[in-house]
């Protein structure tokens, strides 16, 4: 086991820096920067030399990555270039916890509420449980959050006035954050326990203990639940990563002062140290969730064995 998660952590390692190398070179490939004269701001050229300088922007691009990736490996991330005097660090160890309290409630909510749809729908396939759990599952998997967070705000905060459309000061506020974040999740975690519900019902096991007599809820809670909860527990892996660090765009519409804020402000600012940090972050999270995915793995099913 040690030498498997010393391997997945290996490569997870080098996944991060191809992503840093790549997100490096993107951002300073697109076109302006962020202290380019605008519209806005007429700043005189010797000013903004001089800020160029100081955060060594004048630097060729491959010494800039040089020094980003020494700078990284001691766990700097640098330094914001539009919020004066703060870390990208800092900035993290703010965000992050509210995205993480948002997304662990969503987390929760997906799979209390995706897993036992899905296995109704598969206990009662053809019938009227059945097709209202996958109509919500196709709308759930094909409309854009973004619609479904501006039809809650509407519905709920507007029309209705039941909970509040912004910030996170009582529990009224987390409802349609988590609602919006969660609504997608649930729908493709019913989709997929469906599928591998139907699929277990099928084995030769599942027709011998009910040949045996064994009542239908022993059967399905007992025998079938376990086999069929792995494919979602892959796809737990990617969705807590996404969920912890935040839904950027539901952090945004809802003004959760979270990590979403800084990553869409950090990109229209071009802000390159804060998107570099907030995207290894991610990336980071991703691997981790997924190491522990595939060692749960070894835990549920006794049949898979983590040897490579």
């Amino acid at each position: 086991m040690l030498k498997y998660i010393l391997k997945r952590l290996a490569a997870g390692a080098v996944s991060l820096f191809v992503l840093v190398t790549i997100t490096f070179f993107l951002m300073h490939a697109i076109p302006g920067g962020p202290f380019s004269p605008s519209e806005e701001r007429n700043v005189p050229p010797q000013i903004l030399e001089r800020i160029a300088d100081k955060y060594g922007l004048n630097e060729p691009i491959p010494v800039q990555y040089v020094k980003y990736l020494k700078n990284l490996l001691h766990g700097d991330m640098g330094t914001s270039f539009k919020k004066r005097d703060t870390t990208v660090n800092e900035l993290i160890a703010h965000g992050f916890p509210i995205s993480a309290r948002v997304g662990a409630w969503g987390v929760a909510l997906a799979l209390a509420a995706g897993i036992p749809l899905g296995m109704v729908a598969a206990v009662k396939r053809g019938k009227l449980p059945d097709g209202l759990a996958m109509v919500f599952a196709t709308i759930g998997v094909s409309v854009p959050s973004f619609v479904i967070c501006v039809l809650m705000m509407y519905l709920f905060c507007e029309k209705w006035k039941i909970f509040p459309s912004y910030g996170l000061d009582s529990w009224r506020h987390y409802v349609l954050p988590v609602f919006c974040m969660a609504f997608s999740q649930i729908a493709y975690i019913t989709r997929l326990m469906r599928s591998s519900m139907l699929e277990t019902m099928r084995q030769d096991y599942i027709r011998t203990e009910r040949s045996k007599g064994v009542p239908e809820f022993q059967v399905i809670g007992k025998y079938a639940l376990k086999n069929s909860v792995l494919p979602v527990v892959t796809y737990v892996g990617p969705m807590v990563a996404a969920l912890l660090t935040g839904t950027f765009i539901i952090e945004k519409l809802f003004s959760v002062p979270g990590l979403g804020r800084y990553f869409i402000s950090a990109i229209n600012d071009r802000d390159y140290s804060v998107t570099l940090g907030l995207t290894v972050f991610v990336g980071a999270m991703i691997i981790v969730c997924n190491l522990v995915v595939d060692i749960l793995y070894a835990v549920i099913d006794p049949r898979v064995k983590i040897t490579k």
